[in-house]
């Protein structure tokens, strides 16, 4: 289930610094068997109960690309937004993310190139106020000039 904030665009002329957006959801067995169909990543870690208990993290756990997807979600969905350009991301994942854990996904804008378009974003996904993801985007974002 999503908890998005509302969708759209949100122009380069409109953005502003600390600017930040949103989303929950839980995640799902079904997610992680979805996602390892349209990956192809099949790793017994995320799918196989038995396997998983005997790794480190006691458990099975979900694509730590499904997570960053989240982040996606936000930027894609909400800020900027619709019309807007991935540039490039970084990631580090500090925790896992398993079946029904809730996790929070949000942006927040850190750097504005108003000339290029250009938007830098903190990222970062948490399960239980926790840390699991952290990373940084920079994303083209659509502008009001161009409808």
């Amino acid at each position: 289930m999503l908890d998005n904030m509302p969708r759209g665009t949100i122009t380069i002329e409109e953005i502003e610094m600390g600017m930040t957006r949103h989303l929950r959801k839980v995640v799902t067995d079904e997610d992680i068997e979805m996602f390892a169909q349209v990956s192809t990543d099949r790793n017994p870690v995320h799918l196989d109960d038995d396997y998983a208990q005997d790794t480190i993290f006691e458990g099975r756990i979900a694509h730590g690309m499904l997570t960053a997807g989240l982040i996606s979600a936000v930027i894609g969905e909400q800020l900027p937004g619709h019309g807007t350009v991935y540039m490039g991301q970084t990631l580090k994942f500090l925790g896992p993310v398993r079946p029904g854990d809730s996790v929070l996904a949000e942006v927040e804008v850190i750097g504005i190139d108003h000339g290029k378009r250009r938007v830098q974003l903190d990222c970062r996904c948490l399960v239980n106020g926790k840390k699991v993801l952290i990373g940084e985007a920079t994303v083209l974002a659509p502008s009001g000039k161009f409808d």
